[in-house]
């Protein structure tokens, strides 16, 4: 019903779909790498529409060897996760899907549910501070709110 009332961003690759809210909207995603304390450690802003696998490849990864990272369902990219073993020594652990070719085990899968509860509270707890409404004229001038609404939560954490 409002989607023809976009202004700032209203082409077809800012288009997605929330499944769980079954609704579509124009605008961005907000990627992140958080530490398993919640702190941002690296986030990213994508159109909607890109794929998460595209914008997992984008991140710099500059995190220590031998960590893990933890990711949802949307994050599964086989070659990918070997290539970043090898070069890096860093685990991509995204959740799996029923069929899949690579399943983890019973215990791994428990703790990357656990571990996904922890990146959802940090994003709920990051847009807890933004306002009701996030009022910007530009592509560029919504961007840098949200990029100060996620240093602002970094810094709270901090002090």
């Amino acid at each position: 019903m409002r989607i023809s009332r976009c202004k700032i961003y209203n082409t077809q690759d800012h288009r997605s779909c929330v499944a769980s809210k079954r609704r579509y909207f124009f605008g961005l995603r907000v990627h992140m790498l958080v530490t398993k304390t919640g702190l941002p450690v690296e986030f990213l802003l994508a159109p909607g529409g890109c794929n998460d696998c595209r914008v997992l490849k984008q991140f710099q990864l500059d995190i220590p060897e031998n960590s893990f990272v933890f990711a949802d369902k949307s994050y599964n990219d086989y070659s990918f996760e070997d290539i970043v073993s090898e070069a890096l020594n860093v685990s991509i652990l995204p959740q799996r899907k029923k069929n899949s070719k690579r399943a983890f085990s019973g215990a791994t899968e428990f703790i990357q549910k656990v571990t996904r509860k922890r990146i959802e509270t940090t994003f709920s707890q990051i847009t807890s501070f933004f306002p009701k409404k996030i009022h910007a004229v530009t592509s560029y001038g919504f961007e840098l709110k949200v990029v100060l609404f996620v240093l602002a939560f970094t810094f709270s954490c901090y002090f």
